[in-house]
């Protein structure tokens, strides 16, 4: 698993300049193609859902494309449901390219999933996906139940940088007053936006899709002002003590050949030593990124499953027929 690298055609595109950081060979709109051809693949044992359907949410002044995911399990009225953000360093990614992990964690997970398409770098800077994630919770808020939804049961989700906006989420909710999630799923999660150059890593910790060059890239196209790197909204780990009281419950998905996986330890302490109900499942030989490569690995569909079947039992939705 940890010599196949389907990213590899991606990353070369990006090239590398004398100190390391990558440069713009091809277009954006290109290398975001060549992400999503890696990332493409037939799978037979796609679950089928009751309805996968495309929508337009938030005020007029600020539309965001999303999508909804129903699996056959979801309740006829309102119930619990799932509100996920995808990863992708917030320069990559969309809703096709996590279109296969949000159809699996709704199946898993029982309950619907609302993906969400937020702004990206580096044409939109910090803290553009941060803004479109607490506008997508509190329109889910007010208009939930309209497709589906119970305010009072909300999951926040995500991979990666769509982790971060999750952690984000729980966090900012309880800061602002608002109502907060009652569960998280963070799959190998970004919770510092500040440096991974500086800590001891192995060599298998380059990555499927994550090295010290690319997070430094990802890092500079969307956080212009390197003053906002420890902000709190794109570094929640380093956030304030009081940001962890009353946290909601969480599960973190962590992967024993990731430079990340340090900070995801380091943030279940955190949320343990404040008396939050934590999980960690950590996938030892699995690199950064691989759930989107359930095409070719069935270890990478178990660990979808796995970890929407954390949100079922969170819920009670593993136990309905």
């Amino acid at each position: 698993m940890a010599n196949f690298n389907p990213l590899q055609t991606w990353f070369n595109s990006l090239g590398l300049d004398r100190s390391g950081h990558p440069t713009l060979k091809l277009s954006l709109n290109l290398i975001r193609e060549s992400f999503m051809q890696a990332r493409r693949a037939v799978e037979p044992d796609l679950p089928q859902l009751a309805e996968v359907s495309n929508l337009t949410i938030g005020p007029e002044s600020h539309r965001l494309n999303s999508r909804l995911y129903v699996p056959m399990a979801a309740e006829q009225n309102a119930g619990p449901g799932i509100l996920f953000f995808h990863g992708g360093g917030f320069v990559l990614g969309d809703l096709d390219s996590h279109d296969v992990i949000c159809r699996r964690l709704a199946d898993s997970a029982r309950c619907r999933l609302l993906a969400i398409d937020y702004r990206r770098a580096p044409t939109h800077k910090f803290p553009a996906a941060h803004d479109d994630a607490m506008m997508a919770w509190t329109w889910l808020l007010e208009h939930g139940e309209t497709i589906g939804f119970k305010p009072e049961k909300l999951a926040v989700a995500g991979d990666s940088a769509g982790g971060n906006l999750a952690a984000f989420l729980a966090q900012q909710t309880l800061k602002r007053g608002l109502q907060a999630p009652a569960f998280q799923l963070l799959l190998y999660p970004l919770l510092q936006f500040s440096d991974i150059r500086t800590k001891p890593r192995r060599w298998q910790e380059g990555g499927m899709f994550l090295s010290p060059q690319l997070f430094d890239y990802f890092r500079d196209a969307y956080v212009a002002d390197p003053a906002d790197r420890m902000d709190e909204r794109v570094s929640p780990l380093f956030a304030a003590l009081d940001n962890f009281r009353a946290l909601c419950p969480a599960h973190l998905v962590l992967c024993g050949w990731d430079p990340l996986k340090d900070e995801g330890f380091a943030y279940a302490d955190k949320l343990a030593a404040h008396g939050i109900a934590v999980t960690v499942r950590e996938h030892a030989d699995m690199v950064h990124g691989f759930m989107n490569l359930t095409g070719v690995s069935t270890s990478a569909r178990d660990a979808i499953r796995e970890a929407g079947l954390k949100i079922a039992a969170a819920f009670g939705t593993h136990s309905k027929p």
